[in-house]
């Protein structure tokens, strides 16, 4: 822990990392969205492959994020932040290069690098080295910030898209990220060998593998329904009954739900252990399927909010809860660990919700509904002391 900071220079380091990871996140998650059609027809592809290099590149984010967790354990995160900036800009270079297949994937593959270093779980594991145990608030911090990455990156990708075409998108996000968020991740703390073992390390046996293991699939599951509706909200609301109007207009709800969440997190919950706000958490998404099912469109507005708060609060468990079970000792590794099964269903989730849709129509909502309410039966199992 790197003790003496003063509440501003508290602040201004939440500020910088949350702003650099709005960058990273605005220009790797959040940008097939708006650019995959495009990349597709230039190359003479289906959009299919551009989604399936971007799945491709969750997977190597799965593989390295270990790695990139227990070298932030070791020496800070600030070094691993810098060069996922020089990573990402590579990927989003190589990709505006591409005029192959091949190429395309190798572009998707060096961003998959890069979103193993540089998202959410180094910038956990960054604030767990320098504030210790008292990280819940300055993780939630940046969540607030960084959830706007989608409010940005669209527009911001689309304009550039209109303005330049999908290549040009491409080199202005790498430019962005030597720009603007290099310079934010190099004014971090910075982290060496001598201050990270200054971080005490907690007396008792090491974390229950049960509990280890319980925590891995929450975070698999609620990931799986995050990202199955962030794909397929509008076309499972129409299928129960709303219009296209409501169906986009309700989605809309989900950036504004999941903000007013993580708000709530930051005033009342955090008087709260994290497995409580954690388990009300992950009921929301099950109520809000009962909704759904039991009143049809009528019911758009109620399912997105629901959803949404729920997904604002569990995007921060995942770096709160591991810290606040098992503590500060080796938390890189750890959640680098406990997220690589989550990647890796990420990476399914649209195509397998997608198929139950197709065959099921409103009724594939059950199929989260189920993995959410096991993720709260995991949750309940869980006590709020997991070592040994």
């Amino acid at each position: 822990m790197i003790p003496r900071l003063s509440p501003a220079r508290r602040g201004l380091i939440i500020a910088a990392l949350g702003s650099s990871l709005t960058v990273s996140w605005a220009s790797s998650y959040y940008i097939p969205a708006v650019l995959a059609v495009p990349m597709a027809e230039d190359l003479g592809l289906s959009p299919v492959w551009v989604f399936g290099a971007f799945s491709m590149a969750m997977v190597v984010s799965a593989m390295v994020g270990p790695w990139a967790g227990a070298r932030i354990d070791v020496f800070g995160g600030r070094g691993v932040l810098m060069l996922s900036n020089f990573v990402f800009a590579a990927g989003l270079g190589l990709l505006a290069m591409a005029t192959t297949p091949l190429m395309l994937f190798a572009g998707w593959a060096v961003i998959g690098l890069g979103m193993g270093i540089g998202l959410y779980e180094a910038g956990f594991a960054t604030l767990a080295g320098i504030y210790g145990k008292e990280a819940r608030g300055p993780i939630t911090g940046i969540t607030l910030i960084a959830g706007f990455a989608s409010t940005v990156g669209w527009p911001l990708s689309g304009l550039m898209l209109a303005a330049w075409g999908w290549r040009e998108a491409c080199i202005g996000w790498a430019l962005i990220h030597l720009a603007v968020a290099f310079p934010l991740n190099a004014w971090l703390p910075k982290g060496t060998k001598t201050t990270a073992a200054s971080t005490p390390v907690e007396d008792g046996p090491p974390p229950s593998r049960m509990a280890l293991w319980l925590l891995a699939f929450v975070f698999a599951a609620t990931w799986f329904n995050s990202t199955a509706m962030a794909a397929h909200l509008p076309g499972l609301l129409q299928a129960a009954g709303a219009s296209t109007t409501v169906a986009i207009a309700a989605g809309a709800l989900i950036g504004p739900a999941q903000v007013a969440a993580r708000v709530l997190e930051f005033g009342l919950l955090r008087r709260f252990h994290p497995l409580v706000s954690t388990r009300v958490a992950a009921a929301a998404h099950p109520l809000a399927a009962v909704a759904l099912v039991s009143f049809g469109g009528p019911a758009a507005y109620a399912f997105a909010l629901l959803h949404g708060a729920g997904n604002g609060i569990l995007t921060i468990a995942k770096g709160t809860l591991p810290l606040a079970l098992f503590g500060a000792a080796g938390y890189g590794r750890r959640i680098g660990w406990l997220n690589a099964p989550a990647r890796i269903l990420q990476a399914a989730a649209p195509l397998i919700f997608g198929a139950a849709l197709a065959a099921w129509g409103v009724s594939a909502i059950w199929l989260t509904a189920g993995i959410g309410l096991a993720a709260l039966v995991a949750l309940l199992a869980l006590r709020k002391n997991e070592r040994g």
